[in-house]
């Protein structure tokens, strides 16, 4: 049995290909995420490990910022000296840093990263843990020289004696490149901008006296952890953090980890769409080749061979296949990862292809998933061939029959359909987002697998319809092709799931995208009443002259100033609830339309008042009136009393939890430091808008950081963020596609080879090789387009479900892409013709004879 099965094997090994390349691709993304995301993080935590000072003092951070304020907390810088004489320290410095800077060139345009990495402003006080070396030029000394690494050098043709522009908190000021640096290890993708230690603290910090951490290294025989002892114990534990090198180099790669995660996560996505699209193809594959090889098993079967051995055969056929596509796969996915290094050494970081991580796990989870697939999908294939009786098998009979089978997927289907469907009328009638996310989920899953389950039922009455005019257009030939598409609804079902999946998870997520650019756009127009916002590219809040800049603004009427500061509220139902408070200018109502369940807008922003959210504060016991204990950043307490609440289209009210604001007067008493985040500027009497906006836009031309934007600007932007996911769910649709587009062409090649005598016979009789080619082409186009109806049918109930928990977000509107469903059904009749073109090609070249004489 071991013999035939090899023999089997080699000689199926073309019409095995095709399933594994499905294998392969599974493989190749499972290997090369888990090679990528080892690599970053080995890469990052050496990066750390070798930079971070045996003991790090910064000042204590009660409260995390989901939005930037742009405060930057810092500590005397005194603080070094007095460290610098305890028992245990070798040396203590002081560092001086800043990140979110604006640093521009002679022509006023940005110089930083454009990968969202971060623009720092620091302190050069090099030490043989630097993360850069002065490769060129010399140090900066006094307030008008600076150094700049060398790849934002290289990137904005930079050069020594160049001018640069430095945005800063305190302000803005000019600096000339007197060196270059360049990375001794890996660089983040960050840009890095040295001064002075003494200009660090006044440009950056707007105090000589101030400093944003303390880097202590230890004398010799003191270990870190003893360090750290001695050094809290003489400070105090209630004002500063102290970490070791360990702990720092774990905090600074937890704030990375993120960033890691998505990319991995992303990643994972893909091979989880490429494993469940290619469990579908080898399903298709094995049983057919199963059915064409119903002579060949019987035959062993009445030889002597048992049920058990010709299921072991099939299982191990599966299981060479999966290992050879496994082992392909695993050198694909490290040839994924390098690519995926140097894409992200193109867009700034750099990382060395030869500190490549593979680790035991991954070429373990690689033969886990190319063999587990397979294995698994090939079960049922198997369990069938095993139940085939000698006598059957030699008169050839159909291993497939479409009695019980189909009944049993009727009754399965239905009751898993309909416990799906359960769960998506439950999703629709929830109340509360989280239990409405879950049923979502569940609703997802359910009605996938009864789609699967039950596809073979849908496929005679659905493709009857959608060819329906093959006959009258094609003549004798559309009607063949039907008819080849209805002979075996079991495989034409199987092969239209591959597709049917990526266009359902397509279709859902343009539904979705759709319906929250409507509602963005809704909630855009309602509440956005000033003519122009002026904000930071990136978000990221602006220096205070900034918005000074705006208020000299010629034609500029009002200015209303829009903040952000991490809170911690104790609310009435004994809960405590971090989360990011907004601060407004007076007269907020003139720039934003804010609609009120009670109180007003100067009610909420009175001195020693605050608004909120009205479904936030009924959840916790808050009414107008109560009063609110609020803890600021640095540990600063105060009560506020409930002013107004809100009832805001979002349920998050000003898009932070709680929706929490209160005037700029009361947000600077409490949280000092903080920049503006946005300026809502209206007009004055006599300028119209085309005139400010390019008074504003001449005004702010030197703070490259800043853009200015109306209406119309705030919607293309909330709709490019949006597009942003959609480009990663169209990638997944492509991924899917091009393992559909393998199922398809592998079943026809399958199905021309088992009907070799038939297409013998059809050319005999006068078929000629166009119409024979014609005739496989439209039935791979009504194969691939009853796959997406299936998908896009899916897919709209998967989306008007996720509108729904949407709408518990605030986001009401419901939107449904139609252009884009026409356009998938069209691609899906393209994919069809495509993945016909080789297997037509192969039956029309067929020697009319050989072919009737096939058996």
């Amino acid at each position: 049995m071991l013999k035939a099965t090899l023999r089997s094997f080699l000689a199926h090994k073309g019409r095995l290909l095709l399933s594994a390349l499905a294998v392969v691709l599974s493989v190749a993304f499972v290997s090369g995420s888990l090679i990528f995301s080892d690599t970053l993080n080995r890469t990052f935590d050496r990066l750390f490990a070798t930079t971070a000072p045996d003991l790090t003092i910064s000042p204590k951070e009660d409260l995390s910022e989901a939005i930037p304020s742009g405060a930057t907390a810092t500590l005397p810088a005194a603080l070094a000296d007095r460290v610098a004489r305890l028992d245990g320290v070798g040396a203590a410095r002081f560092d001086a840093e800043q990140d979110g800077i604006t640093v521009a060139d002679a022509e006023n345009e940005s110089v930083g990263s454009t990968t969202g990495a971060p623009t720092i402003g620091t302190d050069w006080n090099p030490t043989s843990r630097s993360p850069v070396e002065l490769t060129s030029g010399h140090a900066p000394h006094g307030p008008a020289e600076a150094l700049i690494d060398s790849e934002t050098a290289d990137r904005g043709k930079l050069r020594i004696g160049d001018p640069l522009t430095v945005i800063a908190a305190p302000g803005s000021f000019k600096v000339r490149i007197v060196g270059i640096v360049t990375f001794t290890t890996t660089n983040p993708g960050a840009t890095l901008l040295y001064l002075d230690p003494p200009t660090a603290q006044t440009k950056l910090l707007g105090s000589a006296k101030a400093a944003t951490s303390i880097s202590v290294d230890a004398a010799e025989g003191v270990s870190d952890d003893q360090l750290k002892q001695r050094v809290a114990a003489a400070l105090g534990t209630g004002t500063y953090e102290y970490r070791t090198a360990d702990e720092q180099a774990k905090s600074d790669l937890d704030q990375l980890g993120g960033f890691l995660d998505v990319i991995k996560y992303v990643m994972l996505g893909f091979a989880g769409i490429a494993v469940l699209v290619g469990v579908f193809l080898i399903v298709n594959t094995f049983s057919m080749l199963i059915a064409q090889r119903t002579r060949e098993l019987g035959l062993l079967r009445a030889l002597g061979a048992d049920r058990r051995q010709v299921r072991r055969s099939v299982l191990t056929e599966a299981t060479l296949l999966g290992l050879v596509g496994s082992t392909v796969g695993l050198g694909t996915g490290i040839g994924l990862a390098v690519g995926l290094v140097a894409l992200m050494n193109a867009f700034g970081m750099n990382i060395r292809t030869g500190e490549m991580v593979i680790g035991w796990g991954t070429p373990v989870a690689a033969y886990v998933v190319g063999v587990g697939v397979t294995f698994v999908a090939a079960y049922l294939p198997a369990r069938r061939a095993a139940g085939v009786s000698p006598m059957a098998a030699l008169a050839d009979a159909e291993i497939a029959g479409t009695g019980r089978p189909l009944r049993v997927r009727a009754t399965v289907g239905g009751l898993v359909g309909a416990a799906g469907a359960a769960a998506l009328v439950g999703c629709a009638l929830a109340s509360r987002t989280a239990s409405a996310a879950s049923l979502l989920g569940l609703g997802v899953v359910l009605t996938l697998l009864a789609t699967v389950i039950a596809g073979p039922l849908l496929v005679r009455p659905v493709i009857r319809v959608l060819g329906g005019a093959f006959p009258a257009l094609f003549g004798p030939v559309g009607r063949m092709s039907q008819r080849n598409a209805l002979r075996n609804p079991r495989r034409t079902g199987a092969t239209a799931a591959a597709l049917m999946v990526g266009l359902a998870l397509v279709g859902g997520m343009s539904v979705a995208s759709a319906s929250m650019s409507r509602s963005f756009d809704d909630q855009i127009d309602k509440t956005l009443g000033a003519d122009f916002v002026v904000q930071n590219g990136n978000f990221l809040p602006f220096p205070q002259e900034v918005t000074d800049a705006v208020r000299g603004t010629e034609g500029a009427g009002l200015v209303v100033r829009s903040r952000f500061a991490p809170v911690a509220v104790r609310l009435p139902d004994g809960k405590r609830v971090e989360t990011t408070a907004a601060g407004y200018d007076p007269r907020l109502d003139e720039v934003a339309h804010i609609t009120y369940a009670q109180g007003d807008t100067a009610a909420a922003l009175a001195s020693g008042h605050l608004g909120m959210d009205v479904d936030f504060a009924r959840d916790h016991g808050v009414r107008v009136g109560s009063r609110v204990p609020v803890e600021f950043q640095g540990g600063r307490r105060t009560e506020l009393t409930v002013g107004a609440l809100t009832d805001q289209d979002s349920a998050d009210g000003f898009g932070t939890q709680g929706g929490i604001y209160f005037g700029l007067g009361t947000l600077e008493r409490f949280a000092r430091g903080g920049q503006d985040s946005a300026v809502y500027v209206n007009a004055a009497p006599g300028t119209g808008a085309d005139r400010l906006r390019a008074e504003l836009e001449k005004t702010l031309d030197r703070y490259p950081q800043v853009q200015v934007r109306d209406l119309a600007d705030y919607k293309d932007l909330v709709h490019d963020q949006i597009a942003v996911l959609l480009y990663l769910v169209y990638a997944l649709l492509g991924l899917a596609i091009v393992i559909a587009v393998l199922g398809v062409v592998n079943t026809l090649a399958l199905s021309v080879v088992e009907r070799t005598r038939e297409i013998g016979l059809l050319r005999a009789i006068g078929l000629a090789r166009r119409q024979l080619r014609r005739m496989i082409r439209l039935e791979s186009v009504v194969i691939a387009v009853f796959g997406a109806v299936l998908g896009l049918a899916l897919g709209l109930v998967w989306g008007v479900c996720t509108q729904q928990v949407l709408a518990l977000q605030g986001m009401h509107a419901l939107a449904i892409p139609w252009g884009t469903i026409v356009a998938v059904v069209v691609g899906s009749a393209v994919v069809g013709i495509v993945a016909a073109l080789l297997p037509a090609l192969r039956a029309s070249r067929m020697n009319v004879l050989a072919a009737i004489a096939h058996e």
